[in-house]
């Protein structure tokens, strides 16, 4: 099976790693990808990975079987949809139902008519009226843009001063949804789509602060690990707990947007947050979240591909869940000095093999490129890569991941030191 993975970063890094190691006779193209992933599959170019005519065109033109898209911004352009009208299986969701992620106040809205538990909220369009709706949620104050942010237009503050600048700012950009401010643990949960029935994939918990102790401001994510084991105190079990999920959450979703004439196929990404054992729905992706994918795909069994082609084919159900290894896995984020707000790149990483000599370690580039001149990788954006480590347990993985980093050698380099510590303490 020939497939074609559309993206560049850490999350299509690990997506197509996840393919190849999988096996099976696959095929595996990226488009545009990164000088690392070159290593194991072939780089092709045909232009704008948003064009859904440009796809189409290559993938028929090279008998491509399968298309994958691993970001957002395309499948909120439209991407998936000229290709499978042409008859090519792809996965990911059409424009309408990417919709999901592309406004938030239409996730509300979904997520209300199919009955699934979730937070408050109110659209403002105006800096009056999200003054009115902070004033009647009260602190902490949760403000999140309505649309696409790049992982920076949520805030959540006890400072109205600042959750009034917050909604200010992207008011500029369109409107701003205020809600209410939900208390717990954060999960984060994929599930495979055909638009009628779901599978899903192992939970796993990331950090969005930029610092230790989860200060700092919001991030695209600095670091995850997956499982959880402490999903048993609360569900019993974390069978369960996805359990409850599917049929809480997952399922009614999807049958919503199939009964409206949108059916989702992809990848349904369940931003949660855990009061006890209540579940409430924070926000939902419609792509692989980044950086969950890089420690829930390594711990995968069942083949990647032959799952997400029997999700772009209509065929999962009667499929058991899929299968994962008893092994844990953490991912910690290394970034550029000065991200979020003003990441300095263009400067050398080395290290890379040394960082690879580290038992049950891989790397999952999303900013690197090669630079003749250096002869070697310089960075190109502010998340640079992650180190991921697998192991029997959570101070093994732990210890490998750091281990791994201190091998890397970036000047200004950043990451957190407390990832997973949650669970090895």
């Amino acid at each position: 099976m020939r497939i074609l993975v559309l993206g560049s970063g850490a999350r299509e890094h690990a997506i197509v790693d996840a393919l190849i190691r999988s096996g099976g006779d696959h095929d595996v193209v990226v488009s545009p990808g990164n000088s690392s992933m070159g290593d194991d599959a072939a780089l092709v170019g045909f232009g704008d990975i948003a064009d859904g005519d440009a796809v189409s065109s290559f993938a028929l033109e090279n008998a491509v079987d399968l298309v994958v898209v691993g970001p957002e911004a395309p499948l909120i352009a439209g991407v998936a949809d000229a290709p499978r009208e042409r008859g090519i299986p792809v996965f990911g969701p059409s424009q309408a139902a990417a919709q999901l992620e592309g406004s938030k106040a239409f996730a509300k809205r979904i997520m209300s008519e199919a009955g699934v538990p979730t937070g408050r909220a109110t659209r403002a369009g105006t800096l009056a009226e999200a003054e009115h709706a902070l004033a009647e949620y009260g602190s902490p104050y949760v403000v999140k843009a309505d649309g696409l942010a790049a992982g920076k237009g949520v805030l959540v503050t006890e400072e109205l001063s600042a959750a009034t600048a917050h909604a200010r700012y992207w008011l500029e950009h369109g409107p701003v949804l205020i809600e209410e401010f939900l208390s717990g643990d954060e999960v984060s949960l994929f599930f495979l789509s055909d638009g009628h029935d779901v599978l899903p994939l192992s939970p796993a918990q990331d950090y969005k602060r930029l610092l230790d102790g989860d200060l700092g401001p919001n991030t695209g994510g600095m670091g995850a690990y997956s499982p959880l084991p402490w999903l048993a105190d609360s569900f019993g079990s974390e069978g369960a707990f996805v359990q409850r999920v599917l049929d809480e959450v997952a399922l009614p979703v999807i049958r919503q947007l199939e009964h409206e004439g949108t059916p989702f196929i992809g990848l349904l990404y369940c931003g949660l947050i855990l009061d006890g054992d209540r579940i409430s729905v924070i926000e939902f992706n419609a792509r692989f979240g980044d950086p969950e994918t890089q420690v829930v795909l390594p711990r995968l069994e069942t083949p990647l591909g032959e799952l997400l082609f029997a999700a772009a084919s209509g065929e999962l159900a009667g499929r058991d869940w899929p299968a994962f290894s008893d092994e844990v896995a953490v991912g910690v984020v290394l970034a550029s000095e000065g991200y979020p707000e003003a990441p300095i790149t263009g400067r050398p990483i080395t290290g890379m093999q040394n960082a690879l000599q580290v038992p049950g370690t891989r790397l999952s580039h999303a900013a690197t490129a090669w630079n003749d001149d250096f002869g070697g990788l310089v960075t190109t954006g502010g998340r640079v890569l992650t180190v991921v480590a697998t192991g029997d347990d959570f101070g093994q993985a732990r210890e490998r991941a750091y281990e791994s980093l201190t091998q890397l050698h970036l000047e200004g380099g950043q990451f957190r030191s407390d990832i997973a510590t949650k669970v090895t303490r």
